[in-house]
């Protein structure tokens, strides 16, 4: 019986151990950074990406792999008759499901690409449930069946309190932007198939409490429980550290992962933003 492979990229947020374990093959996007190249998670950390961005004269770039990255990935994962599913970050923030959808046309192998429409720890743990059913043995489209599942039972919120990237990027006009800082407006957003949807704007650190509380609340009326949450913050150490002993606390049979976000999405958040992942049993 063939077998089945997982392909993602570097957004996914994947801890080393569980990459190495599920044998997860992962592609990483480029940064640009004052015009020198970088590959996340490769030439570059994602805390080395903080200290960079944090002195670059211009907003960094960020792009997917090449068409013929996602070639040479797949060619010889399908060369013993393997099945790949490739599962990537939301088409919302990236090209990269593109990408890998022509480079699957052009490869002699069954090769199926997903957009999760999920970024960051949501995406890594689509992937790792993926990963997971096909290790136990499971056919190509059972392995696709969980995936829908897990992602019906996945979200993302992302919490934004500097929004100079988001002008610079072009995602919120200069005029909004300048009132926004004047005010230290923050915002809430949820991740919604793939759309970056602002809940809630408000003034200061309790904004951000607030928002914080309201997912909390969800997870806390989870009939079954929750199974796992990641907290990725762009910079903040100590304050993704403090939320992480709260959940700890709130949701103590939870895996609870907390990192620093990948360069990809911190280029968009800016500093000091903070990223809710979770998925309910």
């Amino acid at each position: 019986m063939a077998q089945v492979k997982i392909v993602t990229d570097s957004t996914a947020m994947l801890l080393p151990d569980e990459i190495e374990k599920y044998q997860i093959t992962t592609v990483p996007l480029t940064i640009v950074i004052d015009g020198v190249t970088y590959q996340d998670g490769i030439t570059i950390s994602p805390a080395e990406f903080m200290d960079k961005m944090a002195v670059a004269k211009n907003l960094p770039q960020t792009s997917q792999p090449a068409l013929g990255v996602f070639t040479e990935v797949y060619e010889p994962l399908v060369a013993d008759g393997s099945s790949v599913i490739s599962i990537h970050l939301t088409k919302g923030l990236s090209g990269s499901v593109d990408a890998a959808s022509q480079a699957a046309m052009m490869v002699d192998g069954d090769v199926t690409v997903i957009d999760s429409d999920l970024i960051d720890r949501s995406l890594g743990m689509v992937v790792l449930a993926a990963a997971k059913k096909a290790a136990s043995g499971a056919t190509r489209d059972e392995v696709l069946a969980e995936i829908e599942a897990v992602k019906a039972k996945t979200e993302q919120y992302v919490m934004v309190s500097k929004l100079d990237n988001l002008v610079a990027g072009g995602r919120l006009s200069k005029t909004a932007g300048l009132l926004a800082g004047m005010l230290n407006i923050r915002i809430g957003a949820h991740v919604v198939s793939g759309n970056i949807n602002v809940e809630t704007k408000g003034r200061g650190a309790k904004s951000t409490k607030a928002y914080f509380k309201k997912i909390t609340d969800i997870l806390q009326a989870a009939p079954n429980g929750v199974h796992a949450i990641g907290i990725s913050t762009a910079g903040i150490p100590e304050k993704r550290e403090e939320l992480g002993e709260q959940l700890k606390a709130m949701f103590p049979d939870a895996q609870i992962v907390l990192q620093q976000t990948t360069p990809i999405v911190a280029t968009h958040t800016g500093d000091a933003a903070i990223g809710f992942s979770y998925q309910l049993n």
